[in-house]
């Protein structure tokens, strides 16, 4: 099977390359450098030279604030980018996945959202990612669209590399304690993913590890793993303003995951210890 994977550059399309390598199918990963998803004639050309059985959609423009103002760019990549990649895998008959968000929902309350609760997003980063969505269904009758939140990975930045770094020169650090959800390890994903893009079993799924938290919670659980000692202070979002909006409620129910036979992610907690030791790992091997 040969696969697309677009944001090859980023934390899931590196992983999802990487898994999909070990299984011995065909991967290619592709960056801005190799496609302009926001081209339409370069991705006719792309996807009708390369032809593959599938493409897993990850690129996307992910600077949450920045949208809120450079929202022409953003739209142009979630919205523009996917539809004119969708029009080109339906032109040979391939599988696609579009990889979204916990952001398409409002975010309140405490009860985890299912595929069909109510679609309500707060930025206009969620409202791309919704768009993105909709393009999908409008275009294709059977897609794979994966809802995620929290993500970290090997291959970027993230919450946890700053919390670290962070960690280094601080005795107490301010993190957010009202806002609840679950983090997702890429390393993890990759191989749902994989094993989704495989199958028939089209549809919207919400892909997490398993477990809730808050970002306070998970900075303690990340000093406690690492063996920092670092006293987390509990603040509101209010406390920590920011120029989009963040759900306080990004708890996402993966019930469908089981009900079509596919094997959920590990525990956050159990994901964060793997990752720490890949990151030692990484620091090891690079001395």
């Amino acid at each position: 099977m040969k696969i697309l994977v677009t944001g090859y550059n980023g934390q899931l399309g590196y992983d999802v390359v990487q898994e999909g390598r070990k299984r011995g199918l065909h991967m290619i990963g592709s960056t801005i450098e190799d496609l302009d998803i926001t081209d339409s004639n370069q991705i006719n050309e792309y996807i009708n030279n390369l032809k593959p059985d599938a493409v897993i959609h990850c690129a996307a423009y992910t600077a949450v604030d920045r949208a809120e103002e450079d929202r022409e760019k953003a739209w142009d990549v979630n919205v523009n980018g996917t539809k004119y990649l969708a029009e080109a895998v339906k032109a040979i008959n391939a599988k696609f996945m579009y990889i979204s968000t916990d952001y398409v929902y409002e975010g309140n309350g405490d009860v985890p959202y299912t595929e069909d609760s109510k679609i309500f997003p707060q930025s206009y980063y969620g409202l791309t990612k919704y768009e993105g969505e909709r393009v999908v269904q409008n275009l294709l009758t059977d897609s794979f669209i994966v809802r995620i939140s929290w993500v970290f990975g090997i291959n970027g930045n993230n919450f946890i590399k700053t919390m670290l770094r962070l960690g280094e020169t601080h005795d107490e650090l301010k993190v957010v304690a009202d806002q609840i959800g679950s983090p997702t390890y890429t390393y993890d994903l990759s191989k749902l993913l994989i094993d989704m893009i495989q199958s028939q079993k089209y549809g919207i799924y919400q892909a997490t590890n398993e477990g809730f938290c808050s970002w306070a919670d998970f900075a303690e659980k990340i000093f406690d793993v690492a063996g920092y000692s670092v006293k987390v202070k509990g603040i509101t979002s209010e406390e920590y303003p920011t120029l989009a909006v963040r759900p306080k409620n990004s708890r996402m129910s993966k019930e469908k995951l089981r009900a079509n036979g596919f094997e959920p992610l590990p525990h956050w907690e159990h994901a964060l210890a793997h990752y720490v030791n890949e990151l030692k790992q990484e620091v090891q091997n690079d001395k």
